[in-house]
Order: structure tokens, then sequence, then C-alpha cells
């Protein structure tokens, strides 16, 4: 943001001011254990009271500031100090700004939701558009895909419908197992499967949304999911307008009650696939963050970090 050529050193001539508060971070570490309401509270009262005070704020009473949370709307919106997270969004002075969360309230006119980082970051156009032909012309040898795990605290866990399907249907569907915490960060296998496969399911995932469609989509693999919220009344500003172009939608209900996944899928003939493809790779440069300062021989690979905290190089093709 800071060499971005709109920017403006002149507070005067601004048409928007964006607050650089780590919100995310700001909870985060409040979030769990013995922390009090007042604790998770803190940073972001801090923070406003700050903005509040500054002579641009008064010019609208905020409409013309933003900020990123880098976390899902709900952590933001506790009601009842015994409830989870921060009542960031409901103090006094936020109700104005525009907020960027990777999970947006799809009722609030100032949440705007934002994709999930991926793992790959470019650092030049000529890389996007590299890695575009690479995944157009991956030979994908698997009907569809699931990395994940099930969610055994919740009942009659819909992952675990999704599983049983995947297992028992194994000439077509390939499963990463993402039980534990073995997938937090995304390993290599991840991005194998996703590579190899044309659909991947995405169910959501502990809230409505899912890291894990952003990283299917970088590889070219169409997405199919269970809930409209997962993605369509999330991401307008970034994904295809017509569901249907890019994406497969099955209600949760109807897989509970004996659709198969395998079934639909195998409806859509090849070239309808290779459409479907097409769009999703086509809006590749929408979901990536651009990674600066990097030499060519570095970007050969980019690292996946597993959670034991060693780092694991998945190779990008080479050109």
């Amino acid at each position: 943001m800071m060499n971005y050529r709109c920017r403006t050193t002149e507070p005067e001539s601004a048409t928007a001011f964006y607050i650089p508060f780590y919100a995310g971070l700001a909870v985060g570490k409040y979030l769990w254990s013995n922390y009090s309401a007042e604790d998770r509270d803190r940073y972001c009262a801090m923070m406003l009271k700050w903005v509040q005070d500054q002579p641009y704020w008064n010019r609208s009473n905020g409409w013309d500031h933003f900020i990123t949370m880098g976390r899902i709307s709900w952590d933001f919106r506790r009601s009842k100090d015994e409830d989870w997270g921060s009542r960031c969004i409901y103090m006094p002075g936020m109700r104005n700004i525009t907020r960027l969360l990777i999970e947006k309230n799809p009722w609030d006119y100032f949440d705007i939701g934002v994709p999930y980082p991926t793992g790959f970051h470019p650092s030049s156009d000529s890389d996007v558009e590299q890695w575009q032909n690479f995944v157009r012309t991956r030979n994908r040898t698997t009907l569809y895909c699931f990395a994940g795990a099930t969610r055994g605290f919740i009942k009659n866990d819909f992952r675990g419908v999704l599983l049983s399907q995947c297992y028992n249907d194994s000439d077509s569907c390939r499963v990463v197992d993402c039980g534990g915490s073995r997938c937090s960060n995304g390993t290599s296998a991840i991005l194998e499967t996703f590579l190899d496969s044309d659909f991947c399911l995405q169910p959501r995932g502990d809230s409505f949304t899912r890291r894990s469609i952003f990283d299917c989509m970088v590889a070219g693999s169409i997405p199919m999911f269970f809930w409209k919220r997962t993605a369509y009344y999330q991401y307008e500003w970034f994904l295809p307008g017509e569901p249907g172009s890019y994406s497969v939608f099955i209600d949760r209900n109807a897989v509970k009650n004996g659709t198969s996944v395998r079934g639909v899928l195998e409806k859509y003939s090849r070239e309808e696939i290779r459409k479907m493809r097409e769009k999703v790779i086509d809006y590749i440069p929408k979901i990536v963050s651009k990674r600066e300062g990097i030499s060519g021989n570095k970007r050969r690979g980019q690292p996946f970090v597993n959670t034991d905290g060693s780092r694991q190089y998945v190779k990008w093709p080479t050109y």
C-alpha cells in the first residue's frame, strides 16, 4: 500500500483513509485460555479512540475509512462478555468503517469478504500467466477430491458423509486426511491432489468459509459447494457473478439423503468441465496476493509451512 500509485501524502486530498491496525492479531492471542472480555477488547478500543481524535475522521464520521481485520467477522461480534471473541465491530466508532475480512456477515453492508491467502505468491504478471498455462494443461486423472477431516464434536457431521462417499469411491475420489492439524498451513500432498482432480469438494470449515476453496482454484480445480454462504454470498468482488460458470452446487441435505456426489459430477461433459476450469483459471489473478522483491531463482519454489515449523517447498513448474 505504501507503493500504491494512488496513495497521497496530503490527507486533505484523500478520498479514503486506511487504518493500519492489525485487528486479528490484536484479539487472536486473547481468544483462548482465561482472558477477560476487557483483554479481548482493549486494543480495538485504543485504536478507535486514537482514530476518532484525528482531524479527518470528523469529515465523514468514518465513512471514508477502511480497515483489514484478518479473521472472520464473527470473531469481532461478541454480544455478551462470556461469549467468544471481541466486540470490536459493535464498538462506537466502528459502525461506519468499511471492514475487509476473510469471512463477512452477508447482512452487514460494511463487511467485505476477501479471499483467504493461498500458498502461491507471484512476483509478476508473467509468473501468474505461466502458472495459469501450467494448470490449464495439467493431466488430471481423478474426477474429484476432498482435503479435510471430520468434525467429531459435531452431531451428524457432514464432512463424515463426504469422506465416506470418497473412501467408498476410491476409483474416482482422492482423499487427503487432515485429521488433527496436519493440513493447517498447507502441504504438497494437498496441492498435488488439487492439481490432479477435476473437482474439489468444499464443505464449510469451522465457519461457513474455508481457505481450501482458493487453494483448489489456484490449482485449476473446480470447487463443489454445499452451502451458498461458503462462497456465493461472500466474495462478490473476487468470484464470477454466475456461480454455475465456475462451480457446482449440491445442497448438503440432498447428499445426506443419498445423492451421489460422483453421480452428479459424471453428468458433466468434458467440454463443460473445460469451460468451467477455464473460468476458474481466468480468475486466479483476482484471488492471489503479489509477493514483492523476490528474485527469479527464489521463485522456483513457494513454501508451505508444516505444523512442526519446518519448511517444505513445493516445486513450481520450470518453463
